[in-house]
């Protein structure tokens, strides 16, 4: 959740006019012959604002050429993403159109609080719900924060000291933890803090000690599935999904850890868990394969870049984190690098063009590459990390 400091925050936006090597020479020829031009950050903020309301289609990502918005239920991991952006565009503003919406579309989300057929609780209640009690202090907001965390823990084995990440492909993986499963965490400390119940905070920094024994390589970077033998609580095997292939460096996975780790320092004030996430960072920031403008291609190792997709998703993950990590470290570097890619994404760069139609405020994200799904489009959790960077910038 935020700092409630960030209630007050009334941001005066800056924009930069900047160029960079297009994510696609061709899908960007399309946008160019369609007319479209770029805005400011508060007419893309009017087009989540003006989204009809629908209880069954959460906007999750959208195809440009032609427009047409994908739709997903309140099951998706990222059904969260959207209400959470009207509650941080409220906290950027003031205006309050935008917690009214965003109450209405972090209703629609409270069913997923039994959901024990998945992991990614966090992502969806926290995202919602988590950002809704900061603010309102809504004291049902509070009860389905601690409802959504006993249901996530459900998901917890004792002999590997993990949440199951995934239920799919059981026959192959017996029990897989994924990198991007740090970031539930915070509902687990979250729901500690709010009932008082350590038993929350205790899972918690069992699967963050977990992660930080198995996940990373050598050279700190992170595998993105570690699969577990749920008798002897032993690594079986470890793989992507997401990935290029499984020595490869997912960017977003990346992300998820420098952002996850950092996350937990504030918590728990493990050092170890500090120095995780500056590891990770400096890996990220000193791969030979990331671009100069600080926008990662979609996987550190895909062997077509410099003509690979970016994920600008990932960027906006680091950012947001290391606004924090700098908090903490007090590393000028990291506050350097963090503002150099929140000014590149609040440019004509990456924002969309104000008569792109969709609630969405970013472009150039990549999803799932080996799946071809989502790539260089704009996706609704790169909308989120980027508001969040924005308020801890204004915030330090």
């Amino acid at each position: 959740m935020k700092n409630s400091l960030y209630l007050f925050i009334i941001l005066g936006f800056t924009f930069l006019l900047a160029v960079c090597k297009p994510a696609g020479k061709d899908k960007e020829e399309a946008r160019e012959n369609t007319g479209l031009s770029k805005s400011s950050l508060e007419a893309r903020y009017q087009k989540l604002l003006a989204y009809p309301v629908d209880s069954l289609g959460f906007p999750r990502s959208m195809a440009l050429d032609p427009e047409k918005i994908h739709k997903v239920p309140s099951k998706d991991w990222t059904s969260g993403f959207f209400a959470g952006n009207l509650w941080q565009i409220y906290m950027l503003t003031g205006d309050e159109r935008y917690k009214e919406k965003a109450k209405v579309w972090t209703a629609f989300i409270e069913n997923q609080k039994f959901n024990a057929g998945t992991h990614d609780m966090g992502f969806k209640i926290n995202c919602s719900f988590g950002e809704g009690y900061e603010i309102t202090e809504n004291q049902q907001y509070k009860e389905i924060i601690i409802s959504s965390a006993k249901t996530l823990c459900t998901r917890f084995n004792q002999k590997v000291g993990a949440l199951r990440s995934w239920d799919f492909n059981a026959d192959i993986w017996e029990f897989p933890v994924i990198i991007d499963n740090m970031m539930n965490l915070e509902l687990l400390f979250e729901a500690s803090i709010l009932s008082d119940d350590s038993s929350f905070y205790k899972i918690a920094v069992q699967h963050a000690n977990t992660t930080l024994k198995n996940h990373f390589r050598n050279d700190n970077s992170t595998w993105h599935v570690v699969v577990y033998d749920t008798i002897t609580g032993n690594v079986k095997d470890k793989v992507t999904h997401q990935g290029f292939d499984a020595n490869s460096s997912w960017a977003r996975g990346q992300a998820w850890a420098i952002y996850g780790f950092t996350m937990c320092y504030r918590y728990t004030k493990d050092p170890n868990y500090l120095k995780q996430a500056e590891a990770t960072t400096k890996f990220y920031l000193e791969n030979k394969n990331l671009p100069e403008d600080g926008i990662p291609y979609w996987d550190f190792n895909d062997p077509n870049i410099p003509n690979a997709p970016k994920d600008a998703s990932a960027a906006a993950i680091v950012s947001s984190a290391l606004f924090e990590l700098y908090s903490f470290t007090k590393n000028e570097n990291f506050l350097k690098f963090a503002t150099k890619v929140l000014e590149k994404l609040d440019s004509n760069s990456y924002l969309l063009g104000e008569n792109v139609n969709g609630p969405f405020i970013l472009d150039h994200s990549t999803g799932n590459w080996p799946k071809q799904d989502e790539i260089d489009q704009p996706i609704v959790y790169a909308d989120y990390y980027f508001l969040e960077a924005l308020l801890r910038k204004k915030a330090l």
